[in-house]
């Protein structure tokens, strides 16, 4: 994975099955080098930030196993991400981590250090403190972002201040209760965070790693729209978008090699970089998304590849995503970007009965996913059109990235868009139900054994 400064400043302490607080694997400490001086404070917040998470990128409909040799070859090989696949109650027994839940804890306790310590920190400016500790706050809220929206229920308004959400940690201390705080309590400590960081924040970063004005906007246009508080996600993203707006056009590329499509760090689009945790050899993408996106939409052509191209090999297309960034070590992009800040905008445009408007975001898009000989303009005249446009653009743009799975846990409150959803693997059929409880991860066993406290999800 990439990191802007390689120094290590935290050595990584392995705790033992009978600690009395184990709510992640690996917890950092600051044994290699005592943090003294600002410059220690920003080596450490620049060290390895960007892993989210990855099961949603399995669980999501836009990932089909369709082909049935393909099941049996995939089970063997990886069989330890079936039960994301399949929406399992159960993902991992009482002896085994479960990273999602592992990494994002990890990082929040090295935000939760800086948080709590740069202020005081020698040999700095108050700007470049309170910059960096601005940083941190994006970055804690992002990963909590994570964990609500993996580990609880979908905000709702009428449950959120009762529904469990996750154990919130807003200090550096391994005696904290892990408690889990409500899904309102989660969701107004992210919007708290980001709000808090703005001002010491400049309009953009040197690099897309780093949190920027635009950056929380665009934290906070997500987070809005996650509340269906569709005023203050268009906002939001209005507000992201007067400061980064600029669209990759897909045509330039199409034709050249992968080498000069804009890597993560370099590209104009990325507002703020998150990656997946690990990588897949191979995703195969649901037909349904294929056939939508059309074979002239130059996101198939890029990146998408014959199911003959990867390992184990398949009947359809499967996600090419390294050709999204040019290399294996550039994981997945599921950060905030300049597409999704447009989707939201057209989103909250659309549910604002402003069809026109809304599609006309879509269209701007679209003239950059597509070559000029082939494309035409979008229409809708009914807000309902408008959304199903918007939606499915979503879909277009989005898939592979776990971005599908986060929209059908929200689309849920929709009767427009709340579905049944079947698979079949290995024989066995798999069925998730509108506002089902498999919509909501499981904690892993082995947390809960070791901090009862830590109340399961149903």
């Amino acid at each position: 994975m990439r990191k802007i400064n390689k120094t290590i400043l935290v050595a990584l302490l392995i705790i033992s099955a009978t600690a009395c607080r184990n709510y992640v694997e690996d917890v950092p400490l600051q044994g290699v080098r005592t943090l003294t001086n600002t410059s220690d404070y920003r080596l450490l917040i620049n060290k390895d930030v960007e892993p989210l998470y990855t099961w949603p990128i399995l669980s999501g409909n836009d990932v089909y196993f369709s082909d049935t040799t393909f099941q049996v070859a995939y089970n063997s090989s990886n069989a330890y991400y079936v039960p994301m696949y399949t929406w399992k109650n159960v993902f991992f027994d009482s002896e085994t981590s479960d990273q999602n839940w592992d990494t994002p804890y990890a990082k929040i306790y090295i935000f939760n250090t800086v948080v709590d310590g740069v202020m005081s920190s020698k040999k700095g400016s108050d700007s470049e403190k309170s910059k960096i500790m601005s940083e941190a706050l994006v970055h804690r809220a992002f990963s909590y972002w994570a964990l609500v929206n993996m580990y609880a229920k979908q905000y709702d308004a009428s449950t959120a201040s009762t529904d469990l959400g996750v154990p919130m940690l807003l200090k550096p201390d391994m005696q904290a209760s892990l408690a889990r705080a409500t899904v309102k309590t989660v969701y107004d400590q992210i919007i708290f965070d980001l709000k808090l960081a703005i001002p010491n924040l400049p309009p953009l970063p040197e690099y897309n790693l780093y949190p920027s004005k635009a950056a929380a906007y665009a934290l906070l246009a997500r987070t809005y729209l996650f509340t269906r508080n569709f005023t203050a996600a268009q906002n939001y993203a209005d507000s992201a978008l007067a400061i980064q707006s600029t669209l990759v056009n897909y045509s330039s590329y199409i034709n050249g090699s992968v080498i000069t499509y804009p890597r993560s760090i370099k590209n104009p689009e990325i507002i703020l970089s998150k990656t997946q945790i690990g990588g897949f050899s191979v995703l195969q993408i649901n037909p349904e998304i294929i056939d939508l996106l059309g074979t002239q939409d130059l996101r198939y052509q890029l990146f998408t590849r014959d199911g003959s191209q990867f390992w184990p090999t398949f009947k359809g297309r499967g996600f090419y995503g390294e050709q999204l960034y040019t290399t294996y070590t550039d994981y997945n992009n599921v950060g905030l970007t300049v597409p999704e800040m447009y989707l939201i905008k057209a989103e909250c445009l659309a549910r604002d009965n402003h069809p026109v408007e809304a599609v006309s975001l879509v269209n701007k898009i679209r003239q950059n996913r597509l070559l000029p000989a082939d494309y035409v303009d979008l229409s809708a005249s009914t807000m309902e059109d408008a959304l199903n446009i918007v939606i499915d653009e979503r879909k277009r743009e989005f898939f592979g990235r776990g971005f599908r799975w986060f929209d059908q846990r929200r689309l849920n409150k929709d009767a427009q868009f709340a579905q049944t959803v079947t698979r079949v693997f290995n024989k066995v059929t798999y069925t998730l139900t509108p506002n089902s409880n498999l919509y909501t991860y499981p904690i892993g066993q082995k947390y809960i054994i070791f901090n009862p406290e830590i109340v399961p999800n149903p």
